[in-house]
C-alpha cells in the first residue's frame, strides 16, 4: 500500500496544478473554451484578455481607451478619420476637398487587385485601443444606454463636457443607429455576447475567427507598400459576421451580419520586409450604399454589383463557418 502514495500524491498535485491554471484563467477565455474548444483564439481578442477577473472596469485607462484628450477631427487625412467608420458605415459621406489625402492609400481596392505581385499602399497600425474586455457579468451590471449616460460618465469618473465623455456618448449612439437595409448589428459588451452573437447568426459553434495580424513583433507601422504573395485564401461561407472595436472604457466591439460579401486572407510583404497576415473584406452589393461614399470616389466606379474591398485593421475580428472541419 506505502509504495501507491507516491503515485497518489503526484496525481493530486497534477490535479492542484490544472485547478488552479483553470482558475487562473480570465472568465472570457473559459467560456470561449467551453463553447468554442476547436477555434484558434485571434490575436485581436487575446491581447484583451486580462489575467484577472476581479475590478476590471477600474484597471482600465480611460484616455487610452476612449480616446487622447484631443478633439476628434474626421477631416482631413486618413488617420484622422476613423477606418471602421469609412469602412462600415455606408451612409458616410466625405467632403470632395478631402480627397487628396486618400489618393494613394489603398483604403478601397477591387477584387482583381489581390492578385499575387500586385502591390498597394497601406499602414497596419498597432492597437492603441488597450480597453480590454468585462466579465459578461460585469459588463451587465453597468449601464449601456443614451438615457443613463449620467449614470455611465459616474461610473468611470469621466466628466460629462469631457473628450472621453463625448466619446462615450458617440459610441453608444453609434450602436442604437438602426442598421441599413440587410445588415444584423449588434454591440457585443463582452467576449461571452460576441461568441454568442457571431455562432447564433452564423447558425454553428464551428467557426473560424481571425484577424489581420503583422508577423514581425517591434516592427514599426508607418505607411509601406505592400506586395501581394502566392497563396490568396478565401474563407467559407456567403455570410460573414464582422466585429470592430469601438472606442469605450472596456471592450465593446460592434458586430454585423452582411450579405451578400466575401471574406479573404492574403499573405503581404513590406517594402521593410515586413510581413502581414491580412483580411479582406469585399461587399459584392452597395447598391443601397450613398452615391457620394468615400468608396466610390476612390474607385471610380458606382453603386451596384462591382465588389468593393478593404482590408480589416488589425482590431477586427471576422467570423466565417468552418466548412473545412465540418
Amino acid at each position: 500500500m506505502g509504495f501507491r502514495l507516491p503515485l497518489i500524491f503526484a496525481l493530486l498535485s497534477l490535479a492542484a496544478v490544472a485547478l488552479a491554471n483553470h482558475a487562473a484563467q480570465p472568465a472570457p477565455q473559459l467560456y470561449w473554451n467551453s463553447v468554442l474548444p476547436n477555434t484558434q483564439m485571434p490575436r485581436a481578442i487575446s491581447e484583451l484578455l486580462l489575467p484577472d477577473s476581479t475590478n476590471e472596469e477600474k484597471s482600465t485607462n480611460i484616455t487610452n481607451a476612449v480616446g487622447n484628450g484631443k478633439p476628434t477631427d474626421h477631416k482631413g487625412k486618413p488617420e484622422n478619420i476613423p477606418l471602421a467608420l469609412i469602412f462600415y458605415n455606408r451612409r458616410y459621406d466625405l467632403p470632395t476637398d478631402n480627397q487628396l489625402d486618400y489618393k494613394n492609400v489603398a483604403i478601397f481596392f477591387l477584387e482583381k487587385d489581390m492578385r499575387p505581385g500586385a502591390t498597394t499602399n497601406f499602414q497596419f497600425p498597432r492597437n492603441s485601443n488597450t480597453a480590454t474586455f468585462l466579465p459578461r457579468k460585469s459588463a451587465q451590471s453597468i449601464p449601456f444606454s443614451s438615457n443613463k449616460l449620467l449614470e455611465i460618465f459616474n461610473h468611470f469618473s469621466v466628466k460629462p463636457t469631457s473628450v472621453e465623455a463625448k466619446t462615450i456618448k458617440q459610441t453608444i449612439e453609434e450602436c442604437e443607429a438602426p442598421g441599413v437595409k440587410g445588415e444584423e448589428k449588434y454591440c457585443a459588451t463582452s467576449l461571452e455576447s460576441m461568441v454568442d452573437f457571431s455562432t447564433s447568426k452564423l447558425r454553428t459553434r464551428n467557426v473560424q475567427a481571425i484577424s489581420t495580424e503583422v508577423l514581425e513583433k517591434g516592427a514599426t507601422m508607418s505607411m509601406h507598400k505592400y506586395t501581394t504573395m502566392p497563396g490568396l485564401k478565401k474563407l467559407a461561407g456567403d455570410k460573414v459576421i464582422v466585429c470592430h472595436k469601438q472606442n469605450y472604457p472596456y471592450a465593446v466591439f460592434y458586430c454585423h451580419a452582411i450579405k451578400p460579401i466575401a471574406a479573404y486572407v492574403l499573405s503581404l510583404k513590406g517594402d521593410d520586409g515586413v510581413k502581414v497576415k491580412a483580411v479582406a473584406i469585399c461587399h459584392l452589393d452597395t447598391s443601397e450604399w450613398n452615391p457620394k461614399h468615400l468608396a466610390f470616389q476612390i474607385l471610380k466606379v458606382k453603386p451596384g454589383k462591382i465588389p468593393i474591398c478593404h482590408f480589416l485593421p488589425t482590431d477586427h475580428i471576422v467570423w466565417v463557418p468552418n466548412h473545412k472541419s465540418a
